[in-house]
């Protein structure tokens, strides 16, 4: 391709972005661009792409076009000024291997290289980072590798604006002359490699434009430099999973242009500074999740009118939410999971908060009930209070929460896609209500559960098996266990054909356990522990030729143990507690007058149901007290946690990518 701007046709800014002359000659400026002559490239623009090439081990298809006696400007990849000199190279993602040849570097007229996401390796030669005349380099999502050159520190100041080295193999130290030589810099991401050593402390006096800073996934230690505090104009800082300790410098907040202030997975630690966070006025993204912090939330939080992501998950923070969070109202995410937060959640109001799609409060020491102004965040997507202090009943009012399913009669038939619903360790009452079992994701076989592995932490199943790694293998579970349910386990429980796994263990249930758990043939996962049930155990439970986990101890069951099948294969400890059993798997035997229970399997209340395979949004609930992560296809919601139970323990796993 060949660009043919006249030099008056265009004008540009500092960061080399064209934009539109409007002034009053603007049709004789058009007509001198379309008389602007047409020449081929330069012929040693030609040799230098050439020997580019020539450094590939796999061109991608590029020697196709990329012929000696053809005008390089007709080039794949290749776009030309009006004098033919090369000025933009752009083989993103053209299947390129080998290596960078330093005689791009020759290219006089070159504005652009974009050689991302291709398997190049080796170095990134010298001859690029300092070229009179590259304002951007883009070589992410390659292979390359070794330490970063450093530049004569004689080296004059590089026009380069931006420099994307992310993805990569690169180590060491970044140089410091090459940055001291990058006085126009804007923006620099140089995340996930291994880069070592200290953040440069001259990063803005080098660089006074630079607004984007991408340090994340390395191996960076030591402190974040007080220097950083005169970027004026710093807008991304992004630190994240590396080995930085200290506390954050007052200096910091002086970065009143920063919008997303990201520094996770570190070892950072003190106290956060009311008066110093209300500076970051234009914070959008407060993430300091995975450190060391302690103290409370500052009231100056609510400062922070243009809030969308607040992360300070995973640290030791304390005491109550302040109401002025209620303030933040474009708040989209708060995760403050995993720390010592206690009182009430009604100190917040958050029907001001009309935006919130993620509350992550898991484990952490928040009481009360919760609160009715939660209901009117109708954009909830991702809801988790597990692992808390709450009591009391949930409103009705959960149902104006589209996003969400919920274990109440009004709603759970209406979810055509849940498949996932575990409502473990709470305090929930009363009988487990029929409609559960209305729900079609865990009643046909048919349907597959599908997740966004992106936004979706899959969980991993520490038991004998651990193929559910794959979201298209999620498994479908029915968890009501460590609650107070009482009553008899319904007989409609046959019909969740689909379950993997059910655990209404550590409740008050009572009657006999149900024949029709039987037809639940898919079943690996059965635990009716520490309830009051009586009666026999069903012969029907011997045709579960799946069942990998057992566990009906700690109940009144009486008479022999079905004989045949998975249920002779597990150990005494999965029947203990329960005097009146005997059997040859006890030490109990039966009297020949005990009679075998019946070995009919009932296919009432079990009969198939066929749903369509359109297109839908897939739920998943999981109140384990309570979560919901969002998924391209659907969600998640869990309320409480599995803590107290026998079986088999979800492990989070995050996946980054589909």
């Amino acid at each position: 391709m060949r660009q043919q701007p006249h030099s008056l046709c265009k004008r540009r800014r500092s960061n080399g972005i064209p934009v539109p002359f409007l002034g009053p000659a603007l049709v004789a400026v058009v007509l001198l661009c379309l008389a602007a002559p047409i020449n081929s490239c330069i012929e040693q623009d030609k040799t230098s792409l050439l020997q580019f090439l020539a450094g590939t081990s796999s061109d991608g298809g590029l020697k196709a076009s990329w012929q000696n006696g053809t005008d390089c400007c007709t080039w794949e990849g290749i776009i030309c000024g009006t004098d033919g000199t090369v000025m933009d190279v752009l083989l993103a993602s053209k299947g390129l291997e080998g290596s960078i040849s330093p005689s791009l570097g020759e290219l006089t007229g070159l504005l652009r290289l974009n050689l991302s996401q291709n398997s190049l390796s080796g170095g990134l030669p010298l001859e690029l980072v300092s070229s009179s005349s590259i304002i951007v380099i883009d070589v992410s999502f390659n292979l390359l590798n070794g330490n970063m050159l450093e530049l004569p520190s004689s080296t004059a100041g590089r026009p380069l604006q931006v420099l994307n080295t992310s993805s990569n193999l690169f180590t060491g130290q970044f140089p410091s002359t090459t940055w001291r030589a990058m006085e126009n810099l804007i923006a620099l991401n140089a995340s996930n490699n291994s880069f070592t050593g200290r953040i440069p402390t001259h990063v803005c006096k080098s660089s006074p434009s630079l607004e984007v800073l991408e340090l994340d996934n390395n191996r960076f230690s030591g402190s974040i430099p007080l220097e950083v505090g005169t970027c004026s104009r710093l807008r991304v800082l992004n630190t994240g999973q590396n080995n930085l300790n200290g506390t954050l410098p007052d200096e910091l907040f002086n970065a009143t242009s920063l919008q997303h202030l990201s520094l996770p997975n570190n070892a950072l630690h003190g106290v956060l500074d009311g008066a110093h966070i209300m500076n970051l006025r234009n914070l959008i993204t407060f993430d300091l999740g995975g450190n060391n912090f302690s103290g409370k939330i500052p009231d100056s939080i609510g400062q922070l009118k243009r809030l969308e992501k607040l992360h300070l998950n995973n640290n030791m923070m304390s005491g109550e939410l302040p109401s002025a969070l209620s303030s933040c109202t474009n708040l989209i995410t708060i995760d403050i999971k995993s720390n010592y937060f206690s009182g009430e959640l009604s100190n917040v109001n958050f029907s001001t908060l009309s935006n919130l799609k993620t509350l992550d409060l898991y484990n952490n020491s928040f009481t009360g009930t919760i609160p009715e102004s939660i209901y009117s965040c109708s954009g909830l997507i991702v809801l988790r209070l597990s692992v808390n202090h709450f009591h009391g009943e949930l409103s009705s009012r959960i149902g104006h929460l589209k996003y969400l399913s919920f274990l109440s009669i009004a709603w759970i038939k209406a979810l055509s896609n849940l498949f996932y619903l575990d409502i473990s360790s709470n305090n929930l009452t009363g009988g487990i209500p029929t409609t559960l079992m209305d729900m079609p994701m865990l009643k046909s076989e048919k349907n597959e559960a599908h997740l966004d592995p992106r936004l979706f932490e899959l969980p991993l199943y520490a038991g004998p098996s651990l193929q559910y790694r794959v979201p298209i293998a999620f498994s479908k579970v029915l968890d009501l266990s460590n609650n107070k349910f009482t009553g008899e386990i319904p007989m409609e429980i046959g019909l969740l054909k689909a379950l993997f796994s059910l655990n209404l263990s550590f409740n008050d249930l009572t009657g006999q356990i149900p024949e029709q758990i039987g037809n639940l043939k898919n079943l690996q996962v059965l635990d009716l522990s520490r309830n009051n049930l009586t009666g026999a155990i069903p012969a029907t439970l011997s045709m579960l030729h799946f069942l990998s986990e057992f566990n009906i101890s700690n109940n009144d069951l009486e008479g022999p143990i079905p004989s045949g099948g998975q249920i002779n294969t597990f150990p005494t400890s999965s029947f203990d507690g329960n005097t009146k059993l005997c059997g040859h798997i006890l030490s109990r035997s039966c009297d020949l007058s005990e009679a075998p229970p019946d070995t009919t399997l009932t296919t009432e209340a079990s009969g198939d149901t066929i749903l369509t395979t359109e297109e839908k949004t897939v739920f998943a609930i999981a109140f384990s007290a309570f979560l919901i992560r969002y998924s391209c296809q659907g969600f998640f919601l869990e309320l409480g946690d599995s803590s107290g139970s026998t079986m088999a323990k979800p492990v989070y796993l995050v996946y980054k990518g589909c």
